[in-house]
């Protein structure tokens, strides 16, 4: 239980954090700095969640694509302080589109305005809706208006038939009509703040060794700190004990904390907290969840020149093609190239279920119609990875469908991505939602 040993005077408790993903691992490595002893409890066979990494046999990096923008300022600063700061490399990037069977680049201003698909008109019309998204601040009144009805107005029938729409198809399928603005708001906000204001172009960060250097070093603040990282630890029931603070039963143990800390999202609290001490509000109406099925290709020689194609052709399996080797140097990727293939769909949907060969097959065939001159010969693995909640579905009003989860018990606390109701789900935006509630979190509930 609780002593006073916190070398700044303050008290010092044993709190357990459940969910080991990076919310959990950021919210456990800060406390453990301010003098805590944390322990943390993570089903899965390795922390990070999302943001967790692969053994690609030759190398290893991130399951999933992630990058760092420069305007990432909570988590360069996490980054700076894991000592990470040395490591973080940036990179000019370039970006694709791929329509009518045929590509095009897109990564300066005088290609946009060469490109063929829309007039000048239109694309300035286009320049106009990136720059007036960009400086909108009041999301609430986005959430009553369709994100095509929005981009319609703003854009124009010409953009949005030729442009928008293609793109809302290939990230949201049909569940594309029923998204609110703030969905398009979200990403266009983000997708500016990659351009380095000096160079008017897009510059993308990653840190040497990926996320399994991140997470390697929190692992090691918190163990000197002398917490812990508990990994394959499945969470039975957390429950209030007789004296005081909390007791998590895991598998043929019960652990005592003072405080408890829960990342997991709200079907999972049901499950595993004690009703007595929260309430989850029942909303009309489900959350529905975006999924990904990501195939990782690696080959021997690069398959894209664009860290990122945008696609605006149904006939192509996949949303996107993400060049992870145009950022991340060659010697993290034992001097293979890496190339993520994601599609964005339901996580309900039975196309999430698809087996496995059939999504390699489907998706390597897609791969050879847009780059013709892409060989079998050069291909090294093909790993499919799937995620069945990587953000929730922003329907209109989505903001009133978001559970309301309150906390009957002083020692604890839930902090979980579905309080994010106006921002894309990345990294930066969970470690922000980490540093504000480690701002106001007391010892004393």
């Amino acid at each position: 239980m609780a002593t006073d040993a916190n070398p700044a005077g303050k008290k010092t408790l044993e709190i357990g954090v459940v969910g080991g993903g990076l919310m959990g691992m950021a919210v456990a490595r800060k406390l453990a700095v301010m003098g805590h002893q944390v322990t943390v409890l993570e089903s899965a066979p390795q922390v990070g969640g999302l943001s967790t990494w692969q053994d690609y046999e030759h190398f290893q990096w991130d399951r999933f694509y992630h990058v760092i923008l420069p305007s990432d300022r909570q988590l360069i600063s996490l980054l700076k302080e894991l000592g990470l700061a040395s490591e973080l490399q940036w990179k000019r990037t370039y970006t694709g589109f791929y329509v009518d069977k045929e590509m095009h680049s897109i990564s300066s201003n005088m290609e946009f305005l060469k490109f063929p698909l829309l007039s000048f008109p239109s694309k300035i019309r286009l320049a106009w809706t990136l720059l007036y998204g960009s400086r909108v601040d009041d999301w609430r009144k986005l959430e009553r208006e369709t994100c095509a009805s929005w981009l319609l107005r703003v854009s124009g029938r010409n953009n949005y038939d030729k442009l928008w729409k293609p793109l809302l198809l290939a990230k949201l399928g049909e569940s594309h009509s029923r998204v609110s603005a703030v969905f398009i708001w979200s990403y266009i906000k983000r997708m500016f703040s990659a351009r380095d204001k000096t160079a008017s172009a897009e510059q993308l960060g990653h840190v040497r060794g990926g996320y399994k250097s991140v997470f390697g070093r929190m692992m090691d603040q918190i163990e000197a700190a002398r917490g812990q990282v508990l990994t394959d630890v499945s969470v039975r029931m957390v429950s209030q004990r007789a004296d005081a603070g909390l007791t998590v039963d895991i598998e043929g143990e019960s652990l005592a904390f003072d405080k408890v800390i829960c990342t997991s999202p709200a079907n999972v609290l049901r499950s595993i907290v004690d009703s007595e001490l929260l309430k989850i509000s029942t909303p009309e109406h489900e959350i529905e969840y975006l999924g990904v099925i990501c195939v990782v290709v690696v080959t021997r020689s690069p398959v894209s020149p664009f860290y990122v194609v945008n696609i605006a052709d149904p006939e192509i399996p996949f949303t996107g093609v993400i060049g992870m080797s145009t950022v991340v140097d060659h010697q993290n990727t034992g001097g293979f190239h890496l190339t993520y293939l994601p599609r964005y769909l339901l996580s309900s949907s039975d196309e999430f279920k698809q087996d496995d060969e059939s999504v390699k097959m489907q998706f390597i065939s897609g791969l050879k119609t847009m780059f013709p001159d892409f060989d079998d010969a050069d291909l090294v693995e093909v790993h499919v990875h799937r995620a069945a909640k990587v953000q929730p579905l922003q329907v209109l009003e989505y903001s009133g469908r978001v559970p309301d989860i309150k906390t009957l018990n002083p020692d604890l606390y839930v902090l979980n991505t579905s309080q994010f109701v106006n921002a894309t789900l990345n990294n930066n935006e969970v470690v922000s939602a980490v540093n504000k509630f480690c701002e106001t979190f007391s010892p004393h509930g």
